[in-house]
């Protein structure tokens, strides 16, 4: 199954973040600048023979479009529970149904955990600004959770129709890496015993 859900929240764009702004020069650099987020920074990588004038301008406009990308991409927690019910539908046939679901700022060492004894969600803020494919990830292993609390054979086995599955996990691999974090769902699931 290959099928694309389609994100609508019917709420208007939240506030434009802001973000602390890191310039690296490098004389490597001949032409090109790039940005990327990385911790709630943005970090513009410019050549080193720019003028302060050019600088300042390339700077504004990578700003404004992860500024932009990002605010397309967040949602607030009644839009991640509307997104949870259809990741469910899609992906596994309605059965896994969440008490709630929310965004949290105290999980900086995993993507997302799961409850299954209150059935509660809770999505990292750091997934915020991510690509929509990998949110929906996150959700959806979360969702899995609700109906197979470990990461053995029959939980994977329920991620299998998601059609994102691995670039969305080499995704998180390659930002955990980057930000010198451990494997960041070893311990997403809260009131289990490893034993179980």
């Amino acid at each position: 199954m290959n099928q694309q859900l389609p994100f609508e929240s019917g709420r208007p764009a939240p506030a434009e973040p802001e973000f602390e702004v890191e310039i690296r020069r490098s004389a490597r650099r001949k032409r090109s600048v790039s940005a990327r987020l990385e911790g709630g920074r943005i970090i513009v990588m410019v050549p080193d023979r720019l003028s302060a004038r050019e600088e300042q301008r390339y700077v504004d406009d990578m700003v404004a479009k992860i500024t932009a990308r990002t605010r397309r991409s967040r949602f607030s927690d009644a839009d991640l529970a509307r997104r949870a019910e259809q990741l469910s539908r899609t992906y596994l046939a309605g059965t896994a149904r969440p008490a709630g679901v929310r965004w949290v700022t105290n999980q900086n060492s995993r993507w997302g955990s799961c409850t299954p004894a209150t059935r509660q969600i809770r999505l990292s803020h750091r997934l915020q600004g991510m690509p929509q494919e990998v949110v929906d990830y996150v959700l959806l292993h979360e969702l899995a959770h609700l109906l197979v609390p470990r990461h053995g054979p029959r939980f994977w086995a329920l991620l299998e129709g998601y059609p994102h599955l691995e670039r969305a996990k080499g995704f998180l691999e390659g930002v955990a890496h980057a930000e010198h974090r451990p494997e960041p769902f070893a311990d997403d699931v809260e009131g289990v015993d490893e034993a179980d």
